[in-house]
């Protein structure tokens, strides 16, 4: 293997030696500089911006500056313009090396190798000589009002001369002008003092315009006052007419009396007077314009003021049936949904009042049954009952009823006395006949009672008091008296069987 590669080492070496020269002249230009490789070819290379190859010992490689430069041109000595004013004018130019090839060879024969601080020291010279020459041809004003179009005419008048030499003039500023004797700033001042006025006559039209302004908001209000004052000015209006026909007539009579003394000096007074009145007419006149006016004035303000009471309420009218209108929808929903609602519960209501009427029916039918099995019962027990009575009454008669008529006496005594016991004052008057009005009273209850038991015995033909007197001693023992119906005697038994018989009365009434 060793054996093999000896012989190619010479090669190898060779190879790596030219790989190394090669390497070292592998270049590459920034944006800012041109390479410039030069020597082989007639035309020389120029890289910007991009690699390449230079070959040792047989090329060379040079750099060009083309990034954008600043010159300051300033006249050293003050240079005399158009009309004769000697100026200092300091000004600065941006300039670049042209970008063209034609332009790069051209800056390469003038500025290859040097510093942009170099190449702006070679073009400063150039520079300041054409701005001293457009000065010349400019009046100060020029310079001073135009500085764009001196800037201008600097350019293109130092452009020539820069093309020649491969550089552009990207832009020209008038930095700076002065003079020697002050007349720019004497210019200022003349400036200065047309502004100033310039200033006043733009203030004074500004208060000529808020005064017209103001006269015209005085005229409205005093429009706005004669259209008040209307009505009382027409009044005054044929007032001061009627005077001054009164007037004219006075003076006139006047004159006339005065006539026959002095002619000459009526006709003077009537010419005087004449002139009063005329002036008084005019006068008159104007004040009827004037309340002419102010009743249009007034007029317009009163209209605008109804339209816009107008527009408010219509407006309120408008936003309250708006709202009327909403509410009302609100309230046909509301209602709508409520009406839904109580129609489900009247739904619901109609289904339990359905059960509940089923329910309410079965229990009226039970309780008619009932009712009924109630009613089968009382009248039964009802008709026991009469029956019984019917045969206590019919086995007893006359004793029974006797019972229960004297039993009765009490309580009709009583219900006669009551309507005396209601009596809170009796007054009793004495008639004098020997008759006493309290014995009149206490003779009340008797008689009433009296005349009841003559009533029961006309109606049913039981004498109560023959049957009580019946059954006295004295009518059995010393008189014997007996009443047909009534036992001469009422033994324990038969006393038993008349209370027996009340009772079941009494028991028969109660059922009842």
């Amino acid at each position: 293997m060793l054996e093999m590669i000896l012989p190619m080492l010479p090669i190898i070496l060779v190879v790596i030696v030219l790989l190394g020269i090669l390497a070292s002249g592998y270049v590459k230009a920034p944006p800012d500089r041109a390479y410039i490789i030069s020597g082989l070819k007639k035309e020389a290379r120029i890289l910007t911006g991009r690699a390449g190859i230079k070959i040792p010992f047989f090329e060379r490689l040079d750099k060009l500056y083309l990034g954008q430069m600043t010159v300051d041109i300033k006249t050293e000595q003050s240079v005399p313009t158009n009309d004769f004013i000697n100026v200092n004018v300091d000004a600065v130019a941006k300039v670049r090396i042209t970008q063209s090839p034609e332009g790069i060879n051209l800056a390469a024969k003038n500025f290859l190798n040097k510093d942009p601080d170099k190449i702006t020291a070679d073009l400063q010279d150039s520079l300041q000589g054409n701005m001293r020459e457009i000065i010349g041809t400019l009046t100060l004003k020029e310079i001073n009002t135009d500085r764009d179009s001196f800037s201008d005419q600097v350019m293109n008048k130092a452009s020539k001369d820069m093309e020649k030499l491969g550089i552009e003039i990207v832009s020209c500023n008038i930095q700076n002008v002065t003079d020697e004797n002050g007349l720019i700033k004497d210019l200022g001042a003349d400036n200065t003092q047309k502004i100033k006025k310039d200033a006043s006559i733009s203030a004074a039209q500004a208060k000529r315009d808020i005064a017209i302004a103001q006269a015209e908001a005085d005229k409205a209000a005093n429009d706005a006052r004669v259209l008040a004052e209307t009505e009382i000015s027409q009044k005054n209006n044929e007032l001061a007419i009627k005077k001054a026909e009164l007037q004219k007539e006075s003076d006139s009579k006047k004159a006339e009396a005065d006539a026959a003394y002095q002619i000459q000096e009526q006709e003077q007074q009537k010419t005087i007077q004449t002139a009063i009145v005329n002036a008084q007419i005019a006068r008159a006149e104007r004040e009827a314009e004037l309340n002419k006016q102010q009743v249009m004035v007034e007029q317009q303000r009163l209209e605008a003021e109804v339209n816009k009471k107008a527009d408010a309420e219509r407006y309120r009218v408008e936003q309250i049936a708006a709202a009327d209108l909403a509410r009302r929808q609100r309230e046909a929903e509301a209602k709508k949904y409520e009406q839904e609602k109580e129609a489900e519960a009247r739904k619901a209501q109609a289904e339990a009042a359905k059960y509940a009427m089923v329910q309410e029916a079965e229990g009226i039918k039970a309780k008619g049954e009932a009712e009924a099995a109630a009613i089968q019962a009382k009248g039964l027990a009802e008709a026991e009952a009469m029956e019984k009575k019917a045969d206590a009454m019919k086995q007893y008669g006359q004793a029974a009823m006797m019972e229960m008529i004297v039993q009765a006496l009490p309580e009709m005594a009583k219900a006669i006395a009551e309507p005396l016991s209601t009596i809170d004052k009796v007054t009793i008057i004495d008639s004098g006949n020997g008759d006493s009005g309290v014995s009149s009273m206490g003779d009340y209850v008797p008689s009433v009672l009296a005349k009841t038991i003559e009533s029961i015995k006309e109606t049913t033909g039981l004498d109560i008091t023959e049957i009580m007197r019946a059954n006295t001693y004295d009518a059995k023992v010393t008189r014997n008296v007996n009443l047909s119906g009534i036992p001469e005697k009422v033994d324990a038994d038969d006393i038993s069987k008349a209370m027996v018989a009340k009772e079941v009365v009494e028991a028969t009434g109660e059922n009842e």
